[in-house]
């Protein structure tokens, strides 16, 4: 197995600290087990989009109460 995941509890934790399902965990350390490194790095960049669409979704969300709050106020200054 890779030096990277000598330790595979703190690879674990490092998953689902990055919001990796149960199932995206066990199958980046059977790739792993595997030596199919090129596949875990799919896996990866596949939970990073994730990661990454969750957070502009939530900008959009913020820009749009960003937006009242803004009305609001220019309507009080009236």
């Amino acid at each position: 197995m890779a030096d990277y995941i000598s330790d595979t509890k703190t690879v674990v934790q490092n998953l689902k600290d990055a919001g990796c399902s149960e199932e995206v965990v066990e199958e980046f350390i059977e790739l792993a087990e595997a030596g199919e490194k090129q596949r875990q790095f799919k896996l990866l960049e596949k939970q990073r989009r994730t990661l990454l669409d969750n957070v502009h979704c939530r900008e959009k969300q913020i820009d749009c109460l960003d937006y009242l709050v803004f009305q609001m106020k220019k309507t009080q200054e009236k």
